[in-house]
């Protein structure tokens, strides 16, 4: 970028630095040059650089870190509201992503949303769990519930958690709303801003975005194909970190599952550190031989867990909960009545019905058996198209993909939005914005053949057009 000849030399040098912010040359976190270096690159004196990055920290622009030089401020992320309602190119911008995927209509396929067909849902099971608490007591049906929710879902939770290894009792669970809710509550108890938050990368976005609305900085560890990068995790802490969010069974979005070799490294760096792991189990029920949990390998010392149904029953089941010890467990029941008072019973009962239901085991072992196939299917399709899967996932319904080097995820995302096929570009994912030419397919909704049609048609159309 040319530099401006307008003002003082150290007007110059701060619209330089701005102009590379702006521009996202120099991105959030990002490390400027040393004073030295841009000094002789301008052809100033180092005394003109200090003084220019003086006044950029003083206009909270960029910060010096002690030791490590100077980095453009991270700024916490706070969505525009767009009151003209009028469409955007923002396709990686994980809300507008969402969104489109929760308000296209019927006629719109979903190849990049985070949840099941419908029709691949247990609907039966759900039909019939809703005859069945007709049958409940006017308490179960109409009274609030514990502060802690409905007992007899908390204890057959307690024992899906104990099938993993761990020993926990169904008091040191709390029934929330969402994992959503739950994460939030935690994050809200256990952190500050300016406090340091550990993410995956790439991780579910909602991850990264929350931790950045609290006001803390966020480090992206690079995700293997066998867990969190043990080398970056142990570099990231230096920076005293809180917290590391992550899915520790199938991770979204690769589909990778955690291996008990980096588990362990994982869990000790964490201990030594005294952090807290929080791990969102979420995608349990998709496993075929489940992946190492941190909770179980520590029996829940510095590991709290949040989960909730909505994968695997229904998107209309608002129900989470939190697995944590009890000290944690007795200060999150005091914000869970503080700032909603009690959870949904209903939902609550309603789960534990579909959960206790015979028929339900057998439904996800259909289910998990049809997602195989679809994945082997998917892939061989998308590999025709020159789509490579970063690794081939044993269960779940995500892969993560890559795409050939002559497009971008968000040039096919729109592309492809236009022709109404809803895409999930892999930098809505990506903390550090690595992730361009990624993409994350959900296999049970890429079964419609107008998908890679359309895959076809725009990645052929966008190279020839290139050429």
């Amino acid at each position: 970028m040319v530099l401006s000849k307008k003002g003082t030399k150290i007007d110059q040098v701060i619209h330089l630095i701005m102009s590379r912010i702006k521009t996202n040359e120099i991105l959030p976190g990002g490390k400027l040059p040393s004073l030295r270096k841009l000094a002789q690159e301008l052809d100033m004196s180092v005394s003109t650089i200090l003084e220019a990055y003086e006044r950029l920290i003083a206009d909270r622009k960029i910060e010096v870190r002690r030791g490590a030089g100077y980095y453009v401020k991270d700024k916490p992320y706070i969505p525009h509201i767009d009151t003209s309602r009028k469409s955007k190119n923002t396709e990686s911008d994980p809300f507008w992503v969402a969104h489109q995927a929760l308000v296209s209509g019927e006629n719109c396929l979903k190849p990049g949303c985070g949840w099941l067909p419908i029709d691949w849902m247990p609907e039966q099971i759900i039909k019939k769990s809703l005859r069945d608490i007709l049958q409940k007591t006017p308490e179960t049906l109409l009274a609030y519930s514990s502060v802690l929710g409905y007992e007899p879902l908390r204890q057959l939770i307690a024992e899906r958690i104990n099938y993993h290894g761990s020993s926990i009792q169904h008091d040191q669970i709390l029934l929330t709303d969402s994992s959503t809710q739950a994460l939030d509550m935690i994050c809200r108890t256990l952190l500050k801003p300016g406090d340091t938050v550990l993410v995956d990368d790439p991780c579910y976005f909602n991850f990264f975005t929350l931790a950045q609305l609290l006001q803390v900085e966020v480090i992206a560890i690079p995700f293997t194909p066998h867990g969190p990068d043990p080398e970056c995790f142990a570099l990231a802490l230096k920076k005293s970190p809180k917290i590391y969010i992550t899915n520790s069974g199938i991770h979204n979005p690769t589909g990778a599952s955690l291996n008990i070799s980096t588990a362990y490294k994982i869990l000790k760096m964490a201990e030594e550190a005294n952090m807290i792991i929080i791990e969102d189990d979420v995608y349990a029920d998709f496993e075929a031989i489940p992946a190492p949990r941190y909770a179980a390998l520590s029996n829940f010392e510095h590991v709290i867990q949040v989960s909730s149904f909505s994968k695997s029953l229904s998107a209309s089941f608002r129900c989470g909960y939190i697995a944590a010890k009890q000290e944690y467990i007795d200060v999150l029941t005091k914000i869970k009545i503080a700032t909603n008072f009690n959870s949904n019973q209903l939902n609550a009962v309603l789960i534990y019905q579909c959960l206790k239901d015979v028929q339900y085991r057998r439904y996800l072992e259909y289910r998990n058996t049809r997602l195989n196939s679809a994945r082997v299917h998917v892939i061989h399709k998308l590999m025709h198209l020159g789509i490579e899967p970063w690794t081939l996932p044993n269960a779940g319904m995500f892969i993560w993909c890559k795409l050939p080097s002559y497009i971008e995820a968000s040039a096919l995302t729109k592309l492809c939005n236009d022709d109404q096929v809803i895409l999930a570009p892999g930098n809505i994912f990506s903390r550090s914005k690595t992730a361009e030419h990624f993409i994350r397919f959900n296999v049970a909704q890429c079964l419609n053949d107008k998908v890679f049609k359309v895959l076809e048609k725009n990645i052929i159309g966008k190279h020839s057009y290139d050429i």
